[in-house]
């Protein structure tokens, strides 16, 4: 940051506050204080007869690699909200019954996943503007070694062993840790 939002002052400090335990950037003018949280990314698993819709990615990062639709949550909406405009906006696709399936912390890049489970309706998908292609896939059909983030593998093989186990479909949480480079350590609760 370079200057203050509040009252246009180019002195902005980063240092923790008084009362606080994380350094912040601080206006040294008014005081105002601004918070960098995680964002929240929301997506869907959407289910068609005995096939889930995957992406192809059009945008950067991963570019030309599948994964879920999912999106950063905007705000002023629900998660399921964000989920179901996400799946809209990447296949231009409908669906509805989400229910919560898994939630992964990435405190490696500030975010937090928040995957559904949902009916794809009609099983009709085409291309967002995000999207290069999407596909109706089974379990052997996913691109396994084309899958663009791992949270979205991680979410994948829990699904598909979920599946296998008479679809029983628990919530599933935890957290991703990066260990180096493309490593990463998934602690489940």
């Amino acid at each position: 940051m370079k200057f203050c939002s509040s009252c246009g002052s180019s002195e902005i400090t980063l240092k923790i506050p008084e009362g606080d335990n994380r350094p912040r950037f601080v206006c040294s003018a008014c005081g105002e204080i601004f918070y960098h949280n995680p964002k929240i990314v929301a997506g869907c698993i959407a289910e068609w007869q005995d096939k889930i819709l995957m992406c192809k990615r059009a945008i950067e990062p991963r570019h030309g690699k599948w994964t879920l639709p999912a999106g950063f949550m905007e705000n002023q909406e629900t998660m399921h909200e964000a989920a179901a405009r996400e799946t809209h906006e990447e296949a231009t696709a409908e669906v509805a019954n989400l229910s919560l399936y898994t939630m992964y912390n990435l405190p490696h890049i500030n975010q937090v996943y928040v995957m559904f489970r949902g009916d794809l309706v009609e099983g009709k998908a085409s291309p967002g503007i995000e999207s290069l292609e999407v596909s109706l896939m089974t379990e052997n059909d996913i691109p396994w070694d084309e899958i663009a983030f791992p949270v979205i593998q991680e979410t994948l093989e829990l699904y598909f062993e979920d599946k296998r186990n008479n679809s029983n479909f628990e919530l599933r949480y935890g957290d991703m840790l990066r260990l180096s480079g493309k490593k990463f350590e998934v602690k489940r609760y």
